[in-house]
Parts: structure tokens; C-alpha cells; sequence
């Protein structure tokens, strides 16, 4: 019961959709029928732009740091504990999967941020500095992206953390994967949608073209 509870509470913490619910609230939208169709910071910038999908990152990254706490405070150990490792990922997992959206949410990338920095912060420290690099010069978030989630692993596994953080930030890894096939196949053929572009903005309801 003690790793039920907090693992329960987490999932649906991490199911609130910011992204999905500032699109319905100022927008009158469903953000998931917009742009990518990605109910996240990524495609809120598309979309709606700068200002909401900073709040959209910093809510969703807030879920993760809660998530992580939750399990620490519920934990039978103080400080990091499996069962905080256990609510990041279940965190994560709702975000992906919101119970309250009909399981078609985000991907991730935002409450990941939020969980590594919360149970490994100079891994998620290292991988976030070499994902914005990359963003930078590249302009693909998505590869950003997968590069922090594959990396943080590598990292912790060098590094002095318990085997609980190790293999929740594998798993990390491959929800990232997993989330992100479709960006990986236009990476892979040059047609990934760059920072910057706009995917059918939306201004008062409407969809605008260009």
C-alpha cells in the first residue's frame, strides 16, 4: 500500500494536461487536433505560441518535481527512494496517458525534465545543457529531446546513484523512444518540423493558414 498510494497519486498528477486545458479555457481548442496533434510545450509554441508554452513547460516540469516528492514523502526512506523513482515514472506515464483525456496526451519531454532534475539533478544538469546545444544548432527539438532522455542514463550509470534512479531513467529512456517514433522516422528523413516553424496557430478559436 505504501508504494500503491503515491505511485496512484502521482499517475494522476501527471494526467493533468496544461497544454490541453489552456487550449480549451483561452483558446477554445482541443490542442491535440492542432499543429502536431501533441498535447505539450512543444506544440503549444506551435500553436498558440511563446508565452503559454513556457507555462505549459514549467507546469508540466512542476508535475514531475511533485510527483518525485510525493513518493519521497510517502516513502518508507527519506530522501531518494524507489518508490520516488517508481512515482516520476508513473508521473510521466500519466502526462503520455491521461486518464482524464482518454489516454492521448503529451510526450514527456517537459515532466521528465522535472523527475531527472528531482531524483538526479547534475545528470539531468549535463544531458538538458547538451539538448539545448543541440536544439540551438540543429532547431529540431525533438532531437534535443531524445538525446536528453537517452543520455541522463549514461550519465547516472557513471555516476555514484542508487540502482533505483539508474533504472528508472532507463526506463525514462524508452518512454522517450517510444513517444517520439514518428519524430525519429522525419529526422531520419529530413522532414521534421523545426523550432520556429508554426503549425496551424490558432488566434481567438480559429485556425489560422501559414
Amino acid at each position: 500500500m505504501h508504494t500503491f498510494v503515491p505511485v496512484v497519486l502521482a499517475y494522476l498528477l501527471g494526467s493533468i494536461s496544461f497544454s490541453f486545458l489552456y487550449g480549451k479555457l483561452f483558446k477554445g481548442i482541443d490542442i491535440r487536433k492542432h499543429g502536431s496533434g501533441n498535447a505539450g510545450a512543444t506544440n503549444t509554441l506551435r500553436v498558440i505560441g511563446v508565452g503559454p508554452a513556457i507555462a505549459v513547460l514549467l507546469l508540466d516540469a512542476a508535475k514531475g518535481v511533485a510527483a518525485v516528492w510525493i513518493g519521497m514523502a510517502m516513502g518508507a526512506d527519506s530522501g531518494v527512494s524507489y518508490i520516488a523513482a517508481l512515482s516520476g515514472l508513473a508521473a510521466i506515464a500519466g502526462h503520455n496517458w491521461p486518464i482524464y483525456f482518454g489516454f492521448k496526451g503529451g510526450k514527456g519531454i517537459a515532466t521528465t525534465i522535472g523527475v531527472a532534475a528531482t531524483l538526479c539533478l547534475v545528470p539531468a544538469l549535463i544531458a538538458g545543457a547538451v539538448a539545448i546545444a543541440l536544439i540551438a544548432l540543429t532547431r529540431y527539438v525533438s532531437l534535443g529531446s531524445l538525446v536528453f532522455a537517452a543520455l541522463i542514463p549514461i550519465l547516472v550509470g557513471f555516476m555514484d546513484y542508487p540502482a533505483d534512479v539508474f533504472w528508472a531513467t532507463l526506463l525514462i529512456g524508452v518512454f522517450a523512444i517510444v513517444r517520439h517514433r514518428t519524430n525519429i522516422v522525419k529526422l531520419v528523413k529530413g522532414k521534421e518540423n523545426k523550432i520556429g516553424q508554426r503549425a496551424g496557430g490558432v488566434s481567438g478559436g480559429k485556425e489560422k493558414v501559414g
